[in-house]
């Protein structure tokens, strides 16, 4: 268990809670609601992957005419992806690890670290987590970039006089994007179901006409044309891979999306409506490619007739618009449980619903993808170039949540060694054989996801040690919080009307704001309130298992707040909680908060390298105030500062 914030506001590291209550087993139920839900947030990603996955793949062997066989082959490569990948490494296996009903790489890392008890073992878990958290925001990045462009791009199928507004045209939905998204994403949301529904309908009976026109093209069922393409390019296979990965784009979101949905409704749509549709649109551009050779152009768009193209365009723009929202809206919620889990120092986290605890606005967060979004579509400027970039933040992804997988599989769901083999070297093979694939395009456009990786990991690594670091450095500096106690009737402190609250990020220690005050102030409040926000490595905490208040002597009392990691602290709201069930006396006018605010300086023999200290420094000044993420009044707040050299 990680702690999220530093020093005096930090929360702790208690003992795992029992699952609360109000936690649900993840199965979930299949309702219209929720088939739609799942179609407009899960699927979004994946289900734009056909503008651009098939063509990508075949563009590697364009020069001298594409053969049959190659055709056959890079669709069989494709069909069996999203069966051996998507459907059974997603759907069957891993989504079986939940976290109490949630999922993701996060979510993973958390169960994981419940059952490593090495610092060894915790520290490589942490550090798989981050490294499979980073490239999930370099995915990010590059996904509206891509499907955006992709989709713009078939006005040039329409006419070519479009050819030059494909970028002004991107760049301007892309900005409208990221400019509404403070609005929260509820009233758009309303729309996203049933225009994906409208999408992978409108994909599936395309591709299913050209089908029926040439039904030889479904030979490429058969895993015998891709390990016949494999065989016959060897090495350059790998090229193609490179390519073939960007058909299961989007399949992390099966896992990291269960705890919205349950793991049924999501399994049941992928096998009845998502995977036929995808399926029968890719054999539908295999088709028209055997037919008309010439149809690489485009193939996707050039699918339907003539009249239908320009609303295939702008159903195309709807769906990638929905799949970078779905992007968007989980980069704030994977930021959100960085900050909580302690991977990223404390961010501005708005809340655009009061009725749903997920629907959050980063503005730091949105502001950094937009950069990044922007800078990539000027810099590529089409969806061909673009494709090299993508696919290496993925794969790293699917490696990491592997490895957490076999542990979380084998340590905390009881499956035997000989199971936990035999079901992930296979898949292990297929994940090693696409990072191999796309590590040869870092030259291309690889190295984009891979600097945003590792510029991220090492932002995260070294919040993480740094903290680490700080909260020993606390413990041995401390007073244990029972020695003041057992001192205190004997001292000749003069207490003063009021009520004291001291945030402290270490229950049985006294916080450093309380020495100071009294080092300088030698008073002590009537009453004291010794409060610890405590992030669990669960995703919610139930209501009755929220707060925890114990009488360390007379009117001094120390309370533990519990938070998942997929919550928000809100500390006033809970004392006030506290004082309507008459566990505390809690006035809110009477009430002054102290905050340690601490100044990092450099020990004598530094535990951290130089550009190390320098981040965190830096991280650290620019973190977001304690009172604003705990939601504490400004006007009742006194902060003390103290230095601490790490």
């Amino acid at each position: 268990m990680l702690r999220a914030t530093m020093s005096d506001t930090a929360p702790a590291a208690p003992a795992p809670l029992e699952p609360p209550a109000t936690a649900h087993d993840g199965h979930g139920k299949l309702t219209a609601a929720a088939a739609l839900g799942v179609l407009g947030v899960v699927y979004g990603d994946i289900g734009t992957s056909p503008l651009y996955a098939l063509r990508a793949s075949l563009l590697h062997f364009e020069e001298g005419g594409i053969e049959r066989w190659e055709i056959l082959g890079v669709l069989s490569l494709i069909f069996w992806a999203l069966m051996l990948t998507v459907t059974v490494k997603y759907v069957m296996v891993i989504m079986r690890a939940d976290n109490r009903g949630e999922g993701g790489i996060l979510a993973l890392m958390a169960l994981a670290l419940r059952t490593t008890t090495t610092t060894r073992g915790r520290w490589a878990v942490v550090v798989i987590g981050i490294i499979g958290a980073a490239l999930f925001f370099g995915d990010g990045v590059i996904t509206p970039a891509i499907s955006v462009l992709s989709a713009v791009e078939g006005l040039k199928v329409v006419d070519p006089v479009f050819e030059h507004a494909v970028v002004p045209i991107s760049l301007a939905i892309l900005l409208a994007l990221f400019a509404v998204q403070y609005r929260g994403t509820h009233l758009m949301g309303v729309f996203f179901g049933p225009i994906c529904a409208l999408w992978f309908a409108t994909i599936g009976v395309l591709g299913l006409i050209e089908i029926a026109h040439n039904p030889g093209v479904l030979a490429a069922l058969s895993p015998t044309y891709a390990l016949a393409f494999a065989a016959h390019y060897k090495f350059a296979a790998f090229i193609a891979m490179g390519a073939v990965v960007l058909a299961v784009t989007g399949a992390e979101a099966l896992y990291a999306d269960m705890g919205h949905f349950g793991r049924r409704p999501i399994r049941l749509m992928w096998l009845v409506y998502v995977l036929p549709a995808l399926a029968l649109n890719y054999f539908g551009q295999g088709a028209l490619l055997l037919r008309d050779p010439s149809a690489i152009e485009n193939p996707f768009f050039l699918l339907a007739p003539e009249w239908g193209r320009l609303p295939l365009v702008l159903l195309a723009c709807a769906a990638t618009v929905i799949a970078s929202q779905a992007m968007i809206s989980g980069a704030f919620s994977v930021a959100r449980q960085c900050v909580q889990l302690g991977l990223l120092p404390r961010l501005v986290v708005h809340h655009t619903s009061s009725t749903e605890e997920g629907q959050i606005y980063l503005p730091q967060v949105n502001l950094a993808l937009l950069i990044g979004v922007l800078v990539l579509v000027l810099e590529f400027k089409n969806s061909d170039s673009l494709a090299a970039a993508y696919g290496f933040a993925v794969t790293g992804t699917f490696i990491s949540s592997s490895i957490l997988a076999v542990l979380v599989l084998h340590r905390h769901f009881g499956w035997s060694t000989l199971k936990v083999t035999a079901v992930f070297v296979p898949l292990a093979l297929l994940d090693a054989i696409y990072f191999i694939a796309t590590a040869l395009k870092v030259p291309d456009g690889g190295y984009v996801p891979l600097l945003l990786g590792i510029f991220t990991a090492g932002l995260m690594i070294t919040w993480y040690q740094g903290r680490q670091l700080l909260f020993a450095r606390f413990r041995q500096d401390s007073l244990p919080l029972k020695s003041f106690i057992a001192r205190l009737p004997q001292s000749r402190t003069i207490r003063v009307p009021g009520i004291a609250i001291f945030m402290t990020g270490e229950k049985d220690f006294l916080p450093g704001a309380l020495l100071h005050n009294l080092k300088h102030n030698k008073v002590l409040h009537e009453r004291v309130l010794f409060v610890t926000v405590l992030n669990e490595d669960v995703p919610m905490i139930g209501d009755e298992r929220r707060r925890e208040v114990t009488e360390l002597a007379p009117n001094i009392h120390r309370v533990l707040l519990h938070y998942g990691f997929q919550e928000s602290p809100n500390v006033p709201k809970e004392l006030e909680t506290l004082n309507a069930a008459g566990l505390i006396r809690f006035e809110t006018m009477q009430a002054s908060y102290f905050l340690g605010r601490e100044t990092i300086v450099q020990a004598a023999v530094p535990k951290m390298w130089p550009w190390q200290q320098w981040l965190f420094r830096l991280m650290s000044r620019n973190s977001v105030p304690a009172t604003e993420f705990f939601r504490i009044p400004s006007d009742r707040v006194v902060e003390l500062g103290v230095r601490v050299a790490i």
